[in-house]
């Protein structure tokens, strides 16, 4: 799973292990360990050793095979590491704290990110609200507006029946057709 992400940091709970990856230069350094809290050392530790890999001169060989010199040669590198590494580990209170610290900044951290994120979205939804409340006003104005209108028109339109009827009422009375 880690290796089909390609991602240049990755970390990964499975079971009662933590697996922290480094993907550098088109290869994958990968460290298991069991201390959920901790996440700075083992960056620290793939940091050193993908450095130091990539400083080994077999390294800069056209094309690249992982020879048993290779691999004979970094066992050694890989075991100091390990040794230092897991040596720095012995305070581990103090490496807890750290981690725990770190781990809470990286929650408030991503706690304010989500924060401002609903927050650009409420400011979003409010001036569509906005929008929409100023739509529905201008809705009614001109509803009312077409209503004053209609209302003129059929004013008009009843007059000019009514002065018609007349008209017509006076000359058919002129004209005797209409008895009086």
């Amino acid at each position: 799973m880690v290796l089909l992400r390609a991602e240049p940091k990755t970390i990964m709970q499975m079971g009662s292990f933590v697996y922290h990856t480094l993907f550098t230069d088109g290869i994958t350094y990968l460290c298991a360990t069991d201390n959920a809290l901790d996440t700075i050392t083992p960056s620290a530790f793939l940091k050193n050793v993908s450095d130091t890999f990539l400083r080994n001169p077999l390294m800069s060989q056209e094309h690249f095979s992982p020879s048993n010199a290779v691999a004979a040669d970094f066992q050694q590198v890989l075991g100091k590491y390990m040794m230092q590494y897991n040596k720095n580990q012995g305070d581990s209170s103090i490496s807890t704290l750290r981690s725990q610290v770190t781990e809470v900044k990286n929650i408030m951290s991503k706690n304010i990110d989500e924060i401002l994120e609903n927050e650009e979205r409420l400011n979003i939804f409010t001036d569509k609200t906005n929008d929409l409340q100023t739509t529905a006003k201008e809705s009614q104005k001109t509803r009312k507006i077409l209503r004053r209108i209609w209302w003129k028109h059929f004013r008009k339109i009843i007059i000019i029946t009514v002065v018609i009827l007349l008209s017509i009422i006076i000359i058919l009375l002129s004209t005797n057709v209409i008895p009086t």
